[in-house]
């Protein structure tokens, strides 16, 4: 398979149509099956009145955003199964930015990235035993409550316009990526794609809730797995063996494991790689709405965690899976690189044409590969429109405006935000198409909207004496200074102001004229050093801002009286350094809440 191939050669064929439909009607269908099926099944079983049990436990909740109902679509009656959910879990953190962005890092930076798996171990193990059980103690409908039970409700407010916005802005890369690469695999025009994306999507998130959500992102991750491990695997048949492999990727300065250069200016480094990627995928897995509403989906604390143990083996597995492909492209692609050759324009492109050109001639493996691109687009696009309407719901109109809702109308409302949020992440796909630089703009508020919150949660889990007082300057203060760092970056870049860290590429196998671009090298010393950091580096300073501020400001003004603290707001991990008595507070409450039944 000769690389200087045009795209046009390899068009989609009639079995990857039917490869890809399948996965689009059975993502309806499941929508289907759990709105309506299954619904009116439910509805003949449960005519036998039951009476409410509790065994000896004080229930915290009578009933999440105030009725069955409601509880039935958002939390699934917090009573679905592990391993869906586990699925779900990883749908929701992987979408198709993950896939081709993870391949194209490898290919352009080499392989020091890969160390991220170990980041995302260690992180499997925080979030299970700081974050999850305090949200298990206190059962929460929405993480964003932990922050009204610990500190005040115009932080958990202010919380929740940010996830919000943050969602918002995260909604068109779901769309456009993979868009793109269908469209330049398939032909068939963006609009057409994006259209068919959001309509489906809307339509089984509306019908089915949170079930529909779950049990399509579970098979949904089955494809993706399935997809790129194919691709992986057949490339890897075709390709000259792994000693070859290695070899080549070695020769062409790939293969970094031990780059443990002290300087934060550096892209990948062991440092930056592990600590920045550990403080990222904590601050998304820890306390973001869109994962705790799974971890509160089921039934116990224990399965929260084996749900979270599952979590952390795939997506390991699958990220692994993504830098091994990158040093696939960079096997095919090491005498022509594709974007000196002009056979693609953006980076993101990179995945999809060596699927085309590798693969490409067997039935079905485009298809195969673009439904898994697809699915990871449906699923985190499912759980975005599932998660903001909850919190739309629960924090603004019953926690922020006070209202409360009747099943109707909390039906109407969270249905009719699953509707305009879809609307939305369309319009806001057109725009994007206009302005190509708004991308890296999205994903530095994104940045610094998780590393603030996160911070929050932090603070007020692991810092008994933290206050409000404390926790708002903290926060400002850290979405300030992350701000500042984000955006005077993106302007340094825009400006040239810094060279890129890409690794050489070679154009010398190409077919016809191609010449490498001119690369100007420019003095970085006169740039201001907070702009030249590594992107890894901003999550962690965020949250490190509001701890250390919050910490200080709380001890200054008046530190929260550790002695009458519900000890359920503290992560279990601090509870042997909190005085005796916030725990007999405890039984005395258990104590009245008995007597009350």
């Amino acid at each position: 398979m000769e690389t200087g191939t045009p795209m046009d050669s390899y068009r989609f064929g009639s079995i990857d149509y039917i490869v890809f439909l399948g996965m689009v009607v059975l993502s309806t269908g499941t929508g289907i099956y759990f709105g309506c099926i299954k619904k009116s099944k439910k509805q003949l079983e449960e005519t036998e009145p039951t009476l409410p049990t509790t065994n000896g436990t004080p229930q915290r909740r009578k009933n999440d955003f105030g009725s069955e109902k409601m509880s039935e679509y958002l939390l699934g009656s917090r009573n679905l199964k592990v391993f869906p959910v586990a699925m779900s879990l990883i749908a929701s953190y992987i979408s198709g930015v993950t896939i081709l962005g993870t391949t194209s890092e490898i290919y352009n930076y080499g392989t020091q990235y890969w160390f991220i798996a170990i980041a995302i171990v260690i992180q499997g193990i925080a979030v299970s035993y700081v974050y999850i059980p305090v949200f298990a103690a206190l059962q929460v409908g929405s993480s964003y409550e932990y922050l009204e039970m610990r500190f005040h409700s115009v932080i958990r407010s202010i919380a929740s316009f940010m996830f919000i916005l943050d969602e918002i802005l995260f909604l068109p890369f779901i769309v456009y990526v993979p868009a793109i690469a269908l469209n330049q695999v398939s032909g068939i025009n963006l609009h057409v794609i994006a259209v068919v994306i959001v309509v489906v999507c809307v339509f089984y998130t509306f019908v089915g809730g949170i079930k529909a959500v779950v049990h399509t992102d579970a098979w949904q991750t089955m494809v993706m797995f399935v997809s790129v491990m194919a691709v992986a695997v057949l490339a890897t048949i075709y390709a000259n063996g792994l000693d070859v492999l290695f070899d080549d990727a070695a020769k062409g300065g790939r293969l970094i494991f031990n780059n443990t250069n002290p300087s934060p200016y550096v892209r990948h480094t062991v440092w930056s790689v592990l600590i920045g990627g550990f403080s990222y995928w904590t601050s998304f897995n820890a306390v973001n709405q869109t994962m705790v509403q799974r971890y509160m989906s089921l039934p116990s604390l224990k399965k929260a965690r084996a749900s979270m143990a599952i979590f952390t083996i795939g997506v390991t597995a699958f990220v692994s899976v993504c830098c091994y492909v990158g040093l696939l492209i960079f096997e095919m692609y090491k005498d022509c690189d594709p974007l000196s050759a002009g056979m693609i324009t953006h980076d993101d492109q990179l995945l999809p044409l060596f699927v085309m050109q590798s693969v490409g001639h067997i039935y079905g493996m485009p298809g195969l590969f673009i439904a898994g691109i697809f699915g990871a687009a449906l699923s985190s696009l499912s759980v975005v429109l599932n998660s903001t309407s909850l919190v739309i719901l629960e924090d603004i109109v019953r926690g922020c405006f006070k209202m409360q809702p009747s099943e109707r109308a909390s039906t109407i409302l969270v249905k009719s935000t699953i509707i305009v949020l879809g609307i939305v992440a369309l319009s806001l796909v057109f725009v994007l198409e206009q302005l190509s630089g708004i991308l890296s703009i999205c994903t530095s508020m994104t940045a610094i909207a998780a590393g603030t919150t996160f911070g929050l949660f932090t603070l007020g889990m692991l810092v008994p004496w933290a206050n409000t007082v404390g926790t708002a300057v903290g926060g400002i203060a850290s979405a300030l200074l992350a701000g500042w760092i984000s955006f005077g970056t993106q302007f340094t870049i825009a400006a040239g102001e810094l060279n890129s860290q890409k690794l050489p590429v070679s154009v010398e196998g190409c077919v016809g004229n191609v010449t490498l671009p001119e690369s100007m090298w420019v003095d970085e010393e006169q740039v201001f050093p907070l702009y030249r950091l590594s992107y890894h580096w901003i999550n962690p300073i965020g949250v490190s801002t509001v701890i250390v501020v919050g910490a200080l400001v709380s001890l200054v003004t008046k530190p929260t009286n550790t002695k009458t603290l519900d000890p359920d707001l503290i992560s279990p991990v601090i509870h042997r350094f909190l005085p005796k008595e916030c725990f007999e507070s405890r039984h005395i409450h258990a104590q009245a809440h008995k007597n009350l039944l």
